[in-house]
């Protein structure tokens, strides 16, 4: 249930191993290019393994759900309001799958969650369907992957999977066994809840160091990231690089989900989220400021190129990406900005540019994500603003 980051490798990579695979989405382009053997999100090695799961007949994309053995669910869950979880995509999601269920079925959640959500599946599978109560399973089993090398990690990572009892743990474990190699951790639903939550959080907090150092070194007049290099030399440090934010859908918002149920206690965990928010603020201030100083020494309105829209390296993944915030931002204030995603075709909003062209026009080029297509560029005379490190670590 959901063919996005993740449904789609996942239903693949199953696909793989010989097993037929039904993917629903409620998107018909996605479902169209799916059949077509074709992928709508850019991840390595997943077309050849869509490909040919489709020409071999063992992946079906639709926007319907049909009977089958196992159920997985792999829908958004983005915040609403102040940040409060929003699980109305899972509990669609299970509402869909309801009148396919019969005794015997694993449903099983991987979809970033709060603690209980995978209790509150349980409670909407059994109104609508009591009579499966006791005679199906139930688990959760959180993602653990790295956008760009998801195939590889969907395989070889372990997973940690929880049952809302032992045999609903044991039915999810058998079941990954069969196309995860890495080690397969038990424990109880609301832990691997917990545990999914946790990583991203302790992830987040180390970024708001890093994040933090930069901006103390921006008032120092100290080179950040030749500073943390130095410092990592140290056998028990390894401080993490900052950058223009955080983003993605699961560090810049798992945390909130944590802070959001236990407020009085996740004070850390609150006050990463505000650091690392703040620093996309910041690198539109920092460009605010040069552009005024370019406009003073121009007589005209800068050109600025923003290089980089995703939320991290090497990828096409926009959700809740900073650079994207950023460029929205500067462009609300009137800046004359010309964005380049080297891995977007287009956008909805944004009229994107080639590098070359980019750089060519611009007065100011701002590194805002280190994609790789941007290390060996030549910038020329250009002023440069560098929110990743790009320059420092391309020496």
């Amino acid at each position: 249930m959901g063919l996005g980051y993740i449904g789609l490798p996942t239903a693949a990579l199953i696909a793989s191993k010989g097993v037929q695979v039904h993917g629903v989405d409620i998107s018909p382009k996605v479902i169209d290019t799916i059949n077509k053997g074709q992928i709508h999100i850019v991840e390595p090695d997943l077309d050849g393994l869509v490909k040919s799961a489709v020409e071999r007949g063992k992946l079906k994309a639709s926007d319907q759900p049909i009977e089958a053995d196992v159920f997985l669910i792999a829908v958004p869950t983005p915040f609403k309001g102040d940040h409060q979880p929003d699980i109305s995509y899972v509990e669609a999601a299970t509402r869909m799958l309801i009148p396919f269920l019969k005794a015997g079925n694993l449903v099983i959640l991987e979809s970033t969650s709060p603690v209980g959500t995978t209790e509150k599946v349980a409670e909407l599978i059994y109104a609508n369907r009591p009579g499966l109560k006791g005679r199906m399973h139930i688990a959760y089993c959180p993602e653990r992957v790295l956008p760009g090398k998801v195939i590889f990690e969907l395989e070889q990572n372990d997973r940690v999977i929880g049952g809302l009892d032992q045999g609903a743990t044991d039915a999810a474990c058998k079941f990954y066994s069969s196309f995860v190699r890495g080690e397969l951790h038990q424990t109880k639903a609301r832990t691997a809840e917990m545990c999914k939550l946790v990583e991203n959080a302790s992830r987040d907090v180390n970024i708001a160091f890093a994040n933090e150092l930069s901006l103390i070194c921006d008032e120092a007049d100290i080179n950040v990231w030749e500073l943390i290099n130095l410092a990592n030399k140290h056998p028990r440090v390894n401080i993490l690089q900052p950058g223009t934010g955080v983003g993605g859908h699961c560090i810049a918002v798992d945390p909130w989900f944590i802070v959001s149920d236990f407020p009085s206690q996740a004070k850390i965990i609150r006050q990463a989220r505000e650091i690392n928010n703040y620093k996309s603020e910041w690198v539109v201030e920092k460009i605010m400021q040069r552009t005024k100083e370019l406009h003073d020494k121009l007589g005209r309105e800068p050109k600025v190129a923003c290089m980089g829209l995703a939320f991290k390296p090497d990828i096409d993944d926009l959700r809740e990406s900073p650079a994207l915030e950023v460029v929205h931002e500067l462009i609300q204030k009137g800046v004359h900005v010309l964005p380049v995603e080297p891995n977007l075709e287009d956008h909805a909003t944004l009229n994107l540019y080639y590098t070359d062209k980019a750089i060519e026009q611009a007065d100011l080029i701002c590194f805002l994500v280190k994609h790789a297509a941007f290390k060996h560029i030549d910038t020329g005379e250009t002023d440069i603003l560098d929110f990743c490190g790009l320059t420092f670590h391309s020496k």
